[in-house]
C-alpha cells in the first residue's frame, strides 16, 4: 500500500469516528431532555391537582412556586448566621458565656447627708408682749436640758393681771370670812363668796394660758406680790441651732426665740436616680459609712421614701434613722451608702454580651462549629455585671460575651444584621 492510500484510509476512519461520536451525543441530550420534561411535568400535575374535596375559588389552579420562591421561603425557617472561625475567634478574643438561671443580688450605691430629726426640734416662743430682761443662753450651739431657763420676759400686761389675781384672792378672802348676819347677808355672803371663786378661777385659767407654771403661781398667792419677769424653759433637751433672743429686745406673741434639737438620733437623706426608685422599699437595710470614721459602718433602714422627685437631677430623697451617741455624727455631714437588696432567680447573661442599638438588643448566640446566630431580646434588672433577660434565650444557650461587637460588625457587612 503506497503512502497515498494509508491517508486516506485514516482520514475516513476518523470521519466515520467522528459521526458516530455525534450520534450518541444527541441521542443522550435527547433521553436527558425527556426525562427532565416528564419529571417537570409530574411535579407541574402533583401540584396543580388540588386535594380530594376542595374545590378551587375562580376555576384556576395556583402557580407553582419558582426555584427563588423555594430558596427564600428555605432562608426566612433557617436563621442567618454569621461564620467567625476558630482561628480568628481566638485571634479577636471572643469569649462565651452559657445563660442560666441565677440568683441576682443589687447594691445601689449613693452619697447622703446627714441632717437633724425633724421630730426631735423645739422652737421656743412667747404668748405675751414684753422685753427681754434677763439671758441665760447667749450664743448658738449650747447644750441646755429641759426645763432649763432660757431667757426672762418683763412684761406690764402679766404683771397686771397677777395683780388682778391677788385682789381676787383678798376679795375671796374676805367674803369667806365676813361676819354672819340674818338670812339676806348670809345669802349675799354666799353668793359674794361663788363669784369671787369663779373670777379667781379664771384670773388662774389666763396666768396657765400664758405658761406660768403651778408652782410660779403658788409663789405669787404665798408672796402676795406679783413676778416682775416670766421666766422661758426648755421644752426638750439638746442644742440650740438658731438664736433670735437678744438682751433687751422686745418680743411679741409668736415670735421665735430659740430652736432646741436633740442630736440623739439623726437623719441620712440620700439621693436615689430615678431609674433606682422601683428597687428601693420601706425597711431595706443600708451601710453607711463616712470618710471621718474610717472602717466604722453605721447599719439602718429605710425609714420614708420621698413622694416628690427633683427635676435638676431627676433624683428622689430616701430617709434613714441612725443613732447618734456622742455627737459624733453632725448635720452637713457627708455619708456613703449602700442599699443592698435580693432580687431573686433571674435567666441572666453578661452586661457585655448585650448589644443596645437603642431601639433593641441583641446576642450573637454561638451555634457551634464558628457560627453566630444575631437574636432580639427582652432584658430586664441589671445587677453586679449581670443582666436578667426575659425573653429571646433559654438556660444553657451560649452567647459571645466578649468581642460581640467585631461580630456584629462582622454580620453587618454580610447583610445578615440590617
Amino acid at each position: 500500500m503506497t503512502k497515498k492510500n494509508i491517508i486516506i484510509t485514516a482520514v475516513a476512519l476518523s470521519l466515520i469516528a467522528g459521526l458516530l461520536l455525534l450520534g450518541f451525543t444527541r441521542i443522550g441530550s435527547g433521553i436527558f431532555r425527556k426525562n427532565a420534561r416528564e419529571k417537570m411535568t409530574q411535579a407541574a400535575s402533583t401540584q396543580a391537582a388540588p386535594p380530594a374535596g376542595h374545590q378551587g375559588h375562580g376555576g384556576g389552579t395556583p402557580p407553582a412556586p419558582s426555584q427563588e420562591q423555594q430558596e427564600e421561603a428555605a432562608a426566612e425557617e433557617e436563621p442567618q448566621t454569621v461564620e467567625i472561625p476558630t482561628d480568628k475567634q481566638q485571634l479577636i478574643g471572643v469569649r462565651t458565656a452559657v445563660t442560666a438561671v441565677q440568683p441576682l443580688h443589687k447594691v445601689v450605691r449613693t452619697v447622703g447627708r446627714i441632717e437633724y430629726d425633724e421630730r426631735k426640734i423645739a422652737t421656743i416662743t412667747t404668748k405675751i408682749e414684753g422685753w427681754i430682761e434677763r439671758l441665760y443662753v447667749d450664743y448658738t450651739g449650747r447644750y441646755v436640758k429641759k426645763g432649763e431657763p432660757l431667757a426672762e420676759i418683763y412684761s406690764p400686761e402679766l404683771v397686771a393681771t397677777q395683780q388682778e389675781y391677788l385682789n381676787v384672792l383678798k376679795w375671796a378672802k374676805q367674803s369667806s370670812t365676813a361676819p354672819a348676819g340674818g338670812e339676806v347677808t348670809s345669802t349675799l355672803n354666799k353668793m359674794f363668796s361663788r363669784d369671787a371663786e369663779t373670777v379667781r378661777e379664771a384670773a388662774r385659767q389666763r396666768l396657765r394660758l400664758w405658761d406660768i407654771s403651778e408652782g410660779q403661781i403658788r409663789k405669787i398667792e404665798e408672796t402676795g406680790r406679783p413676778i416682775r419677769t416670766l421666766a422661758v424653759f426648755s421644752p426638750v433637751s439638746g442644742y440650740v441651732v438658731q438664736k433670735t433672743a437678744l438682751q433687751g429686745m422686745r418680743v411679741m406673741p409668736g415670735e421665735r426665740l430659740f430652736d432646741v434639737a436633740d442630736l440623739s438620733t439623726v437623719w441620712v437623706v440620700s439621693d436615689i436616680y430615678e431609674y433606682e426608685l422601683p428597687l428601693i422599699r420601706t425597711g431595706q437595710t443600708a451601710n453607711i459609712s463616712l470618710s471621718y470614721f474610717p472602717g466604722k459602718v453605721f447599719t439602718a433602714k429605710v425609714d420614708y421614701v420621698y413622694p416628690t422627685l427633683v427635676g435638676e437631677t431627676r433624683t428622689a430623697k430616701v430617709r434613714f434613722t441612725i443613732p447618734n451617741p456622742g455627737g459624733q455624727l453632725k448635720p452637713q455631714m457627708f455619708t456613703n451608702v449602700e442599699v443592698k437588696m435580693d432580687l431573686g432567680r433571674k435567666l441572666a447573661v453578661p452586661e457585655d454580651a448585650v448589644i443596645n442599638t437603642g431601639t433593641r438588643q441583641i446576642v450573637y448566640v454561638d451555634k457551634g462549629e464558628g457560627y453566630f446566630e444575631p437574636r432580639e431580646v427582652t432584658t430586664g434588672v441589671s445587677a453586679e455585671g449581670m443582666v436578667e433577660v426575659t425573653k429571646g434565650l433559654k438556660a444553657g444557650e451560649k452567647v459571645a460575651s466578649s468581642a460581640n461587637f467585631l461580630i456584629d460588625s462582622e454580620a453587618r457587612l454580610k447583610g445578615i444584621v440590617q
